[in-house]
C-alpha cells in the first residue's frame, strides 16, 4: 500500500473531484426531473376538459409502458398540474424551484405568497433542510417571525453594517421551542435544561452559523463568579453570542445585566479577530415600547425576542442539523421514484 504524503493528497483530491461531480449529477437530474414534471402537467392542464378520468387513465397507461417509474400516480399528476398551474413562468421553474426536490416543492406550494414561496425555497438551498425540518418553518411561519415582524433591538446603531444586517437576518420574533413539554409554572432552571435537552433543535431554531459553548457558563470577575444562561460563538458573524432566558415580562432591569455579561465576554473571551459580542434577551412576553425605551441608550449591542413553547404543533424533526447530504438524499429518493 501507498503511504507517500503526496499519494494520500492526490487520492484526497481525486475522492473530493468525484463525490463533486455524483453531486452535480444527481442535481442535474433534479432539474430534468422538475422540468419534467412542469411539462407534463402544462400537457394535463390544456386538457382539464377531459375530467379526472383522464387522469386517471393517463396514470395507468405511463406505468404500464413505463413499469420501473414510480413518480406518476393519480395523484401525482395532480401535483404536476398544481406545479404547473402556479408557476407558469418557465424561468422560474428552470432557474429556481428546480434547485430543490420534488418533495420539498409540493411542500412549499402550501404557502400562498409567492414572495414567501421564493424566500423559503432560498432558504432551503442555503440551509440545506430536509422535508421535515422544511415543513416545520412553514407551520412555524418562519417567514413571518423572521422577515415580516418587527424585530426589538439596538444593532443597527451599535454594530458595523455588515454584522449588523447578518444578525438582523437571523433574529427572530418569537423564536418557538415547540419540542418543549413544560407546564405553564416553571423556572428559569427548568426552561434552560430542557433546551439543553434539546441542544441540537435549539439550533435549528437560533437559525445558521451557531455553535453552542456552554450553560451557566462561568466568568470570574475581580475574585466574583457570575454564570451566563447560554453562550454560543455565531461562525458566519464570528462573534459571541450571550443569551439570557426569563420565564416572564420583559423587565428593564433586564438589559442592564446581560450588558454586563457582553463587557465581561468582550474581555475575557474575545480575540482581535471576532466581531463585538452581541446578547439576546428571550422573555416569554414584552412590551415593545418598554423594550425599546430601554435599548435605545444601551451601548452594549443587544435584542429582545419572545418566545413560546406549546404554541404550535410540534414536527417529527430529524435529531441531526441538515447539511447538504440530506437534500442529495431526498433528490435521490425523488429520482428512484420517477424511474
Amino acid at each position: 500500500m501507498i503511504l507517500d504524503k503526496n499519494y494520500v493528497s492526490v487520492f484526497e483530491n481525486i475522492k473530493e473531484q468525484i463525490r463533486m461531480a455524483q453531486h452535480k449529477a444527481l442535481l442535474n437530474a433534479n432539474r430534468e426531473m422538475i422540468y419534467l414534471y412542469w411539462n407534463i402537467g402544462k400537457i394535463i392542464d390544456a386538457n382539464s376538459e377531459w375530467g379526472n378520468k383522464f387522469v386517471d387513465n393517463l396514470s395507468k397507461d405511463i406505468r404500464r409502458e413505463f413499469p420501473s417509474s414510480k413518480g406518476f400516480s393519480t395523484r401525482n399528476l395532480k401535483s404536476m398540474v398544481r406545479f404547473y398551474r402556479e408557476y407558469q413562468e418557465v424561468e422560474f421553474v428552470q432557474t429556481v424551484a428546480a434547485q430543490i426536490p420534488w418533495s420539498h416543492n409540493l411542500e412549499i406550494l402550501r404557502v400562498k405568497s409567492k414572495e414567501e414561496r421564493l424566500w423559503y425555497i432560498e432558504k432551503t438551498i442555503e440551509n440545506g433542510w430536509s422535508k421535515n425540518i422544511l415543513a416545520h418553518q412553514i407551520d412555524t411561519n418562519l417567514y413571518m417571525r423572521q422577515v415580516e415582524n418587527k424585530k426589538i433591538s439596538n444593532f443597527q446603531n451599535r454594530l458595523e453594517v455588515s454584522q449588523s444586517e447578518l444578525i438582523l437576518e437571523t433574529m427572530k420574533d418569537p423564536y418557538v421551542f415547540d419540542f418543549l413539554n413544560l407546564q405553564e409554572n416553571i423556572k428559569e432552571k427548568d426552561l434552560e435544561t430542557a433546551l439543553m435537552n434539546n441542544i441540537t433543535k435549539v439550533l435549528l431554531e437560533l437559525g445558521k452559523g451557531f455553535a453552542f459553548i456552554g450553560n451557566q457558563y462561568h466568568l470570574e470577575i475581580a475574585g466574583e463568579d457570575f454564570f451566563i444562561d447560554l453562550l454560543f460563538y455565531n461562525i458566519t458573524i464570528k462573534c459571541y453570542v450571550v443569551i439570557e432566558l426569563k420565564i416572564g415580562q420583559f423587565k428593564p432591569e433586564y438589559a442592564g445585566q446581560l450588558s454586563f455579561y457582553l463587557t465581561a465576554v468582550d474581555e475575557t473571551l474575545k480575540i482581535k479577530s471576532d466581531k463585538p459580542t452581541i446578547g439576546l434577551l428571550l422573555c416569554r412576553h414584552k412590551n415593545n415600547i418598554i423594550a425599546e425605551y430601554t435599548l435605545r441608550d444601551m451601548e452594549k449591542p443587544m435584542g429582545v425576542s419572545e418566545y413560546s413553547v406549546n404554541d404550535y404543533l410540534p414536527q417529527d424533526l430529524k435529531d441531526d442539523l441538515p447539511s447538504l447530504e440530506e437534500l442529495i438524499n431526498t433528490i435521490e429518493i425523488d429520482l428512484a421514484e420517477s424511474k
